[in-house]
């Protein structure tokens, strides 16, 4: 496997960005919904794309990375800012959940990969992309009063966990850091995306009797 130092060399940043502007366009879309305040979008923002990134920092012992990089929390003020001044109309439909579809993925990935990076097994390595992908959704959906994505039955979580599991194992066999992430992500986007197009979703438990 890589040193972790250079896993997902170039595309890190990236990863990190792309699903850090969409989380945090959710969160300020689900204020901006209930005629809510700039103040209140921007807190949404924030929280929903930081959150995820947060726990998973705390959990492996890593700098919170909003705290020691500004661009962070500059990037969840700017998306809750471009929403608040832009028409309603421009975030109609279903184009929001394509964009998280990519964030989901790219975020699964970045946490797996840094959790990696930070010497965590690879069980536990993998579950922090899960937390890092959605996380930030669940506290969204908390303070918005809506069902969790966690007692949805489509395929969410379900997606940041193939793409997490998938750069974990291609990391372990020896793929280089920039393919496996490359195609984890895009099998979790994949996967995300089928289940938005064609409605799938996990069977639902059935009671014993």
């Amino acid at each position: 496997m890589e040193p972790p130092a250079i896993l997902l060399p170039a595309l890190a940043p990236w990863f990190d960005l792309a699903g850090l502007a969409v989380f945090a366009a959710s969160g300020a879309l689900a204020a901006a919904r209930r005629g809510q305040t700039m103040v209140t979008l921007a807190f949404f923002a924030l929280i929903t794309g930081v959150g995820g990134g947060t726990v998973r920092d705390l959990l492996i012992g890593a700098p919170v990375f909003w705290i020691v990089d500004s661009r962070a929390a500059a990037v969840c003020l700017s998306v809750a800012l471009v929403i608040w001044v832009t028409p309603e109309r421009w975030w109609r439909g279903a184009a929001l959940d394509w964009f998280d579809a990519v964030g989901l993925a790219a975020y699964a990935v970045y946490g797996a990969a840094k959790a990696l990076g930070y010497g965590v097994p690879p069980v536990p390595a993998f579950l922090m992309g899960v937390v890092t992908a959605c996380v930030g959704g669940i506290i969204r959906d908390v303070l918005a009063g809506e069902p969790s994505i966690l007692m949805r039955p489509e395929l969410y979580v379900t997606a940041a966990a193939l793409a997490s599991a998938l750069f974990i194992i291609l990391s372990l066999s020896g793929m280089r850091g920039a393919f496996a992430a490359m195609i984890a992500a895009g099998a979790g986007f994949a996967l995300r995306t089928a289940a938005i197009r064609w409605q799938i979703h996990l069977p639902a438990y059935r009671q014993r009797r």
